[in-house]
């Protein structure tokens, strides 16, 4: 099984399971992890996401034995088949999706942790967009995420040395949300995915698709829009709960929708 999904307390964790390979994708796991993504996508139990690897690894991108093997996909087929849709599903689920970078995160790894909502790393862990080692480009939404997240040069710079960044320096950078000490990071992770599950899910997708529509609108275009997704949250149920608990004075108790 390439990827091992666990779901308790509206929490769908999506374990990525070659470790003897790093977590490195071929085509099956590609597609399996599409599959469990659209699965996480329609339940609506689950209101929360993880995406964490197997072993030392969080995924060191593709398999290059499979990208090189003259009977497997080409690499254009890798590209818009199997990473592509990987990218389109995670900004496109109205649902928090948080990154547990667990170890190292390399090339197509490394870019599928940063088009999560919250990247989430060990302190052992580490980034590196290792494409220039080969003669490649970053792909998977890399040269689209992060000269956004950390700037221009850096962006740049890190893309053309392949230099490997920490997960200290990628969080001072701004690359990543936090790095945390490796014996805190299991625990970490789970106070975090369990504090989303229980919040306004509709809310936090609505604030997902504003963050998304940001990467290109102007501003007038951006207020008309948060105009707009404002009017949507202000029917849910959840804002109805969470004002009146304000008032109320007590926890509120959210459905997600």
């Amino acid at each position: 099984m390439y990827i091992i999904e666990e779901i308790a307390n509206g929490v769908c964790t999506l374990r990525m399971n070659r470790p003897e390979k790093f977590n490195s994708f071929v085509r099956d796991m590609a597609l399996d992890l599409q599959g469990k993504l659209d699965n996480a996508s329609s339940d609506d139990s689950i209101r929360c996401i993880v995406l964490i690897g197997e072993g030392k690894a969080f995924c060191a991108g593709q398999d290059l034995a499979e990208a090189t093997d003259p009977h497997g996909p080409e690499l254009t087929a890798i590209v818009s088949e199997h990473y592509n849709p990987i990218i389109q599903r995670i900004r496109r689920i109205e649902k928090p999706i948080i990154a547990a970078v667990n170890g190292v995160a390399a090339g197509a790894g490394a870019n599928i942790a940063l088009a999560c909502d919250i990247v989430i790393a060990s302190e052992s862990a580490s980034f590196i967009q290792a494409f220039s080692k080969i003669g490649l480009i970053p792909d998977s939404g890399g040269t689209f995420f992060l000269p956004r997240l950390i700037g221009w040069q850096r962006a740049s710079a890190l893309m053309m040395t392949g230099e490997k960044v920490s997960a200290k320096d990628a969080e001072q950078m701004g690359m990543i949300y936090k790095a945390v000490a490796e014996e805190d990071f299991a625990s970490t992770i789970e106070k975090t995915a369990h504090m989303l599950a229980q919040m306004p899910t509709k809310g936090l997708g609505l604030t997902k698709r504003a963050l998304n529509q940001s990467l290109s609108n102007n501003l007038t275009q951006q207020l008309d829009l948060e105009d707009e997704l404002q009017s949507q949250a202000g029917r849910t149920h959840d804002y109805q709960e969470g004002t009146q608990a304000f008032l109320e004075k007590r926890k509120p108790e959210f459905k997600g929708h």
